[in-house]
C-alpha cells in the first residue's frame, strides 16, 4: 500500500540521516525530502514529531533483536548452568547481527549508541515488558554479579559499552569480517561484568550518604 510504503521510506531516510548527523542534526523537513514523500507534512502525519520517528526506527529493529536474544537466553536457561561470558555473548551477539543487516542495521547501531548515552537506563527502558529481552538479560545476569556491582549499575555499563563499540564499528564500515571484533567485544564485556569491585570503590560508595548530608 502507498501509505505503508511512505512510512517505510520515511524510516529508511531517517535511519540514514540520523546515523550520519545525529538525532538533533536533522530536521523533519529534511527527512520528508529524503524520503521522497509527496506531502510536505508526511512525517508529521505518520509519526507526529521527531520522537515518533525515532520510535519508528527503534521498533523496526526491536522485534528481530528481541527474538534473537530470547533464543540465546532460552538456550542458556535450558542448560541450567551459564556464566558471565555466556551472558556477555547474549548481550552482544544479537545486536552485532545488525552489522550485516542491509536494511538499516549499521545505521540503527549508530542511533542506538546515541540513545544509550542520552538515557540513564537505556533506550528500551520506556518499552520494558515481559518480552523485553534486555530486561530478561538484566534479571538473569544479576545473580552472577557482586551485589555491589549491581548497585553501581554494572549491567547498564555493559549495555552502554557494547552498544557504543558496535555503533563505532558500524560507523567505520564496511569491514570484510566482523568475527574477531565481535568475539573481542564479548571478552571485553565479560571483563567489565566480572571485574572485582575494589576496596577503594566500596569505601567511597559507603561515604556517599555522609557527603550528601
Amino acid at each position: 500500500m502507498e501509505e505503508a510504503s511512505t512510512r517505510d521510506r520515511i524510516i529508511s531516510a531517517a535511519e540514514q540521516l540520523f546515523a550520519a548527523r545525529g538525532l538533533d542534526g536533522v530536521s523533519l523537513r529534511e527527512i520528508n525530502r529524503a524520503a521522497g514523500a509527496g506531502s510536505a507534512v508526511a512525517v508529521q502525519y505518520h509519526f507526529d514529531d521527531r520522537a515518533g520517528v525515532v520510535r519508528g526506527v527503534v521498533e523496526k529493529h526491536r522485534s528481530a533483536l528481541d527474538t534473537a536474544r530470547h533464543a540465546v537466553l532460552d538456550h542458556l536457561e535450558a542448560q541450567a548452568t551459564f556464566d558471565l561470558h555466556d551472558m556477555a555473548g547474549a548481550l552482544v551477539r544479537p545486536l552485532a547481527m545488525k552489522l550485516a543487516d542491509p536494511d538499516g542495521g549499521p545505521q540503527y547501531l549508530q542511533i542506538n549508541a546515541e540513545l544509550i548515552h542520552r538515557r540513564s537506563d537505556g533506550p528500551d527502558a520506556a518499552h520494558a515488558g515481559s518480552r523485553d529481552s534486555l530486561q530478561r538479560w538484566r534479571a538473569l545476569v544479576e545473580p552472577l554479579l557482586d551485589p555491589f556491582a549491581v548497585s553501581l549499575h554494572r549491567r547498564f555499563a555493559a549495555i552502554r559499552f557494547s552498544a557504543t563499540e558496535l555503533g563505532q564499528r558500524a560507523a567505520s564500515a564496511p569491514h570484510t569480517d566482523d568475527r574477531l571484533f565481535v568475539q573481542q567485544l564479548v571478552d571485553l564485556t565479560t571483563s567489565l561484568l566480572a571485574t572485582p569491585v575494589s576496596d577503594e570503590v566500596r569505601r567511597l560508595y559507603d561515604e556517599r550518604p555522609r557527603r550528601r548530608s
